[in-house]
């Protein structure tokens, strides 16, 4: 048995040493360079105001004019060849304009070209050497699943001196990404090693989910097993432990050794990344939860909103189906917003009764929402800084609902909650006390990571020997 653990670590170490260094070397990357993404900040920050006088379609005959059945959600913004409606379904979005109720999706390089430098402008950003660089479904930044409503994409270089490029959704004409060419340089370094994110392979997610996990599977056998070696192996001599190895043998059993918890946790919970529902739930709403919160509202409705007139300020007005009802949302600014509702009240967000009773539509038996604090073990953010997010306990299962837009943020039962810890507290150190202080979170996973680099240079050292002894014999 002992001989077959032996041989089955030696082979699996030689086989995942380049891998499991990769992994601790580009984990250390990803840590301070997250994966390209336009936030929110930067989304807002590219609009401009709304004059609602120069929309002459009502919302209800923009959803017509769109084709979408399910719609859920409509935002108004102005682009720069005029305002648009954004019509949203739960798996597919259209684009009206907001003068004649024409489709406004995007097809010329031209508007997108202007589109993309008048968001530049907005933000600031030096535009005046854009160029359209491609129009194509996806590529190494944008081949995430969650850009798949807006494919195909424009790609522009705004010729600014960071690299920065943006695309433009053909399909909305709006902003979803951008880079810039530090971030697209240590994500090469980083996310797209860590993640074997190659775009050949990424554009299949189920082939890449199946090779990614697979790979994890194995490292994490390869781990376990050479954990049992290092312990079996220890010898107790004259009172003290010691090792029966020498040279590299004796480097790669001691490091390991101390390296242990964090090496098998850290590849566990690297695995369970890529769980996506085989062991864990999701945090997404079933069936038919996904049905309550997306049944399609009476979009003819929303005309008794426009008596209360719309804030010259909003830079983006939406009208959206909550609890059966249409409200409207108008962002003032990033952290400020106007909710009116169908009595045509106004409040800055949506309160805990509501939110209660969209959540008696999804279970029974819930108590009163509370709101998530900042240090709450399972944490939640709103899509407007400052905004309060609530949590709905029904029994065992947990909602959060985000104030700001009616969202529900994640659900949460007993397999979710267990997730967090298992996979996102092993994985990024998110535990509570660590959050609180970012500068030692920031220590602690540079200094972990390099000790588990270190343990995986000394396999390398010991698997090559051994595939020199092997070809050599």
């Amino acid at each position: 048995m002992m001989n077959a653990i032996v041989l089955l670590h030696r082979w699996l170490g030689i086989a995942f040493c380049l891998l499991f260094a990769m992994w601790f070397a580009t984990g250390i990357v990803m840590h301070f360079v997250p994966f390209p993404s336009l936030t929110e900040a930067e989304r807002f920050a590219g609009l401009v105001a709304v004059d609602r006088a120069q929309a002459t379609m009502a919302v209800a005959d923009a959803v017509a004019a769109s084709g979408l059945t399910e719609a859920t959600r409509v935002r108004l913004i102005r682009r720069s060849d005029g305002l648009v409606y954004i019509v949203s379904g739960p798996s597919r979005l259209g684009a009206v304009r907001a003068s004649d109720g024409q489709g406004a999706s995007v097809s010329s390089p031209e508007v997108a070209l202007a589109i993309a430098q008048a968001h530049a402008s907005q933000r600031g950003l030096d535009a005046g050497r854009a160029s359209i660089v491609a129009r194509s479904d996806d590529d190494q930044w944008s081949v995430p699943n969650g850009f798949d409503r807006h494919r195909p994409l424009f790609r522009v270089a705004l010729g600014d001196a960071a690299g920065t490029e943006v695309y433009v959704s053909s399909t909305s004409g709006e902003i979803v990404l951008d880079t810039t060419r530090s971030e697209r340089g240590w994500n090469l370094a980083g996310s797209v090693l860590h993640w074997i994110y190659p775009t050949i392979l990424r554009r299949n997610w189920a082939l890449w989910d199946g090779v990614v996990w697979t790979l994890s599977l194995l490292a994490l056998i390869a781990a376990v097993l050479g954990a049992v070696l290092g312990i079996v192996r220890l010898r107790l001599r004259d009172r003290k432990i010691t090792s029966p190895y020498r040279g590299w043998h004796a480097l790669h059993h001691v490091i390991g050794l101390v390296a242990t918890t964090f090496v098998l946790t850290w590849i566990f919970s690297g695995w369970l990344s890529m769980d996506h529902g085989r062991l864990f739930s999701r945090g997404q709403l079933t069936p038919a939860e996904a049905g309550v919160m997306n049944s399609s509202p009476d979009w003819k409705t929303a005309a008794s909103l426009d008596r209360t007139p719309i804030s010259s300020s909003a830079h983006e007005v939406e009208w959206l189906g909550f609890n059966g009802t249409i409200y409207r949302r108008e962002r003032i600014g990033f952290d400020k917003q106007v909710l009116v509702r169908p009595d045509e009240r106004e409040a800055d967000v949506f309160n805990a009764d509501e939110a209660a009773r969209l959540v008696s539509r999804f279970a029974t038996g819930c108590g009163a929402p509370s709101v998530i604090t900042v240090d709450d073990d399972y944490p939640a953010q709103s899509i407007v800084p400052g905004a309060p997010v609530f949590r709905s306990r029904c029994g065992d299962l947990w909602f959060d609902i985000d104030s700001a837009d009616g969202s529900v943020v994640q659900r949460l039962d007993a397999s979710r909650r267990a997730y967090r810890w298992a996979y996102s507290a092993l994985h990024t150190l998110d535990f509570p006390i660590l959050v609180s202080h970012p500068r030692l979170r920031d220590v602690v996973i540079v200094g972990l990571c390099a000790l588990g680099l270190a343990f995986s240079i000394t396999g390398i050292v010991i698997g090559w020997r051994r595939l020199r002894l092997s070809f050599a014999g």
